[in-house]
């Protein structure tokens, strides 16, 4: 059996996809948090973008979440991806879709003021729309049966256990019943440690930014921080 090695952020969403994608196969690994203000030589040599996870597997390196947890479902049963290739390449798409989503996220929280917060809400809004388009009964994205793209969302809608959602998910049924059923699962609980919540607040806290303020008026919610951490 193959030596696994996590290298992480506390708060990276990326890392998170890798962690639920290998609590999903029950595989043994270590996790290895390094800080991404001040990186280490041997992090910057194992990881050629300078971005986190990487996954070291026997020594070797692997980088970029998508491509790792590619590797680990090839690799290591159950399979999260389905059989039949175009439904794979189907669920592949989406995947990309996640990260847009997580990139949109990230304009939310660096929106300098109340206009560009608000663009950011809509523009999110926009794309959670899309994704109810594609939903069906559930649980899950694709029915019955999880996949690598309930990892990728998995991390995407714990943000909004600490940002305000606004209205991004109201009149979307099938998208709140699916961010539920993730808060629930244990590899999604467990991708991150204790304390995760109030971590993430205190990052964007200092940012300074619109949703920085708009944050200051809301009170954190325990309920939330309790249902996140493992």
């Amino acid at each position: 059996m193959s030596s696994l090695t996590l290298i992480s952020h506390a708060l990276c969403p990326y890392v998170q996809r890798a962690a639920i994608v290998l609590k999903e196969k029950n595989v043994a690994f270590e996790r290895l948090d390094v800080n991404l203000s001040n990186k280490p030589d041997w992090f910057q040599r194992l990881s050629p973008l300078g971005k986190t996870p990487v996954l070291r597997v026997d020594g070797e390196a692997i980088f970029e979440s998508a491509v790792i947890c590619e590797y680990l479902d090839e690799t290591q049963a159950p399979r999260l991806h389905p059989a039949e290739p175009l439904a794979r390449a189907r669920e592949r798409a989406w995947m990309e879709f996640g990260s847009a989503v997580l990139s949109g996220i990230a304009v939310l929280y660096s929106a300098v003021d109340d206009a560009a917060l608000d663009k950011a809400y809509g523009a999110l809004r926009s794309r959670f729309e899309q994704l109810e388009a594609q939903l069906g009964e559930g649980p899950w994205f694709a029915g019955r049966r999880f996949g690598l793209v309930d990892a990728v969302f998995g991390p995407v809608f714990r943000y909004f256990d600490v940002i305000p959602p606004d209205g991004l998910f109201d009149g979307l049924p099938r998208m709140q019943a699916w961010r539920e059923a993730l808060a629930g699962r244990p590899s999604v609980r467990e991708a991150v440690s204790v304390g995760y919540a109030e971590r993430l607040r205190g990052f964007l806290l200092e940012r300074g930014t619109a949703l920085s303020r708009r944050l200051r008026g809301v009170q954190p919610s325990l309920s939330d921080a309790v249902n996140w951490s493992p």
